[in-house]
């Protein structure tokens, strides 16, 4: 089975086994957003543990 493309690029798996993601609105239209905003957006977050299963089958680790 093949992982879904769109998923692989975008969520890292951590060493115990979280799911890693980048926040959004960070790319375009930054004028707007506070530094404060804009640096918060840099860091990384983890999954929600409701969407975890269905990115782990995205993933294909299920």
């Amino acid at each position: 089975m093949k992982t879904k493309s769109g998923a692989k690029k975008r969520f890292v798996v951590t060493g115990s086994g979280k799911i890693k993601r980048k926040h959004a609105y960070k790319s375009h239209i930054l004028t707007k957003k506070s530094k404060k905003r804009k640096l918060a957006l840099t860091h990384s977050a983890l999954v929600h543990k409701a969407d975890e299963k269905s990115i782990k089958e995205q993933l294909r680790l299920v």
